[in-house]
């Protein structure tokens, strides 16, 4: 959907630096999942037509949109800039795209998660598939999210669970966490093996953790 608003995909400037490239309202693939965007975002027909039509003015260069300075604007102003420039003709599509074009690229989400990571498979949890290890992780990473919605959270009290942010590198850094109900990273965490049954040929036990709050 964020391809599709930015505007400077659909510039010749931007068009004539690759052969190849077409503008997002001819790409198949990006039409589909962007119609699926339409449909999630704007689920009354009315209004998602209204947006849709107001996305084929603006990807058409129809009606106010198909003004030179417009067009022009579209390959030399930043994304954001141009629709509060020019998105006053499309006002639900501007305030959609206003929403998706300022959120940043980050990997910090994909470092949090190889962090958990190796808590869950390490030197003395080395015997799970990597469908298990996985499974831990999304456990792990949701139980966090939950425990943010909790007043102790709100008040400070078990921001620990958040494990230092992108920065953590042990334990021994920031001491116990502070909701051990719901930690994978606890000294009574740490001292189970977990192992997939048949994985040793030994018949492995399979270790089940169920945690209420």
């Amino acid at each position: 959907m964020a391809h599709s608003l930015n505007p400077k995909y659909y510039s010749d400037e931007w068009l004539h630096e690759d052969q190849n490239r077409v503008p997002p309202h001819r790409d198949e693939e990006v039409t589909r999942e962007r119609n699926k965007c339409f449909k999630r975002y704007f689920e009354d027909i009315t209004e998602r037509t209204k947006v849709i039509t107001e996305f084929g003015k603006f990807s058409g260069y129809v009606e106010a949109f198909s003004e030179y300075d417009s067009i022009h604007n579209r390959w030399h102003m930043d994304p954001y800039t141009w629709w509060c420039a020019y998105g006053a003709y499309a006002p639900s599509l501007q305030k959609l795209a206003l929403r998706l074009l300022v959120q940043p690229a980050s990997s910090s989400c994909c470092e949090r998660n190889w962090s958990t990571y190796s808590f869950i498979h390490s030197v003395r949890r080395n015997k799970m598939v990597p469908q298990r290890a996985e499974d831990l992780v999304f456990i792990h990473s949701n139980l966090r999210l939950l425990s943010r919605r909790s007043s102790q959270y709100l008040q400070g009290e078990t921001k620990m669970w958040d494990i230092a942010g992108d920065n953590f590198d042990s334990l021994d850094d920031i001491g116990m966490l502070g909701i051990a109900n719901l930690s994978l990273d606890e000294p009574a965490m740490e001292a189970v093996l977990f192992t997939d049954e048949g994985e040793d040929g030994g018949g492995g036990e399979d270790v089940v953790i169920v945690s209420s709050t």
